[in-house]
């Protein structure tokens, strides 16, 4: 970086100076429980469309084999989903923005379209399912969306802003301030696991694999002498 380049920080975030003298993006607490939230749904919604995919391919095993692509497809996009959101979490950012702008909705309308379709009776479950790995989907969609304005916001903000100083040093507040909103976004972040959580756990037991998962406390062998285990 230039010794007198201008930095884009986004709307409510902070300009830290690096050993070197650059500058770098700092998100606001707010910032910051939004991308775990998106991070959040992004599992759920992958882990969600990997266990619609068994559903199906156990529909596709009993005599209906054309289930098989729609299953493969499900599985390929939970895989995706998943190295994707893996991927965002672990650089700050979302990576391949425009590809995902296309692929997120399209999955949403996929599973909107078989919400609407409904499920036959061997794969009820898929009705809920579905509209979990939906929600959870445009919870990413809505959290990406919002990330984006305010980071579009914050740019417009720096090219105004005449002197070029204002995004390092207002609104820095009191010693108090950093434990604050830390703080308070533990206690977001918190907040959307569990939301998270309600949403993907009944799509996930709803699923084929979810059905023949082993129930909590069934995992230590000197318990019922039943279960999924036995003979």
């Amino acid at each position: 970086m230039r010794p007198h380049e201008a930095v884009e920080v986004p709307a409510g975030a902070k300009a830290a100076a690096t050993p070197d003298g650059a500058a770098t993006t700092l998100d606001s607490p707010g910032e910051t429980a939004v991308r775990l939230l998106a991070g959040f749904a992004g599992f759920g919604a992958a882990a969600v469309s990997l266990a619609i995919s068994s559903s199906l391919l156990t529909a596709a095993a009993s005599a209906r084999q054309w289930l098989l692509l729609p299953a493969l497809a499900a599985a390929l996009w939970g895989a995706v989903l998943l190295g994707w959101t893996v991927a965002a979490l672990r650089k700050g950012s979302f990576p391949l923005p425009r590809l995902s702008a296309v692929l997120l909705p399209a999955a949403g309308a996929a599973h909107l379209l078989a919400i609407v379709i409904g499920a036959e009776d061997d794969l009820a479950g898929l009705n809920v399912s579905n509209p979990a790995a939906l929600l959870l989907t445009l919870t990413v969609v809505a959290a990406k969306g919002w990330l984006a304005r305010r980071t579009a916001t914050g740019q417009a903000s720096r090219r105004t802003d005449d002197g070029g100083h204002a995004a390092g040093g207002s609104g820095a507040g009191g010693p108090g301030a950093g434990s604050s909103g830390a703080g308070r976004m533990l206690v977001a972040a918190f907040a959307g696991a569990l939301a998270v959580a309600a949403i993907a756990t009944p799509g996930l037991a709803a699923s084929t694999a979810g059905q023949f998962a082993v129930p909590h406390g069934s995992h230590s062998g000197g318990g019922a002498a039943g279960g999924h285990h036995s003979p």
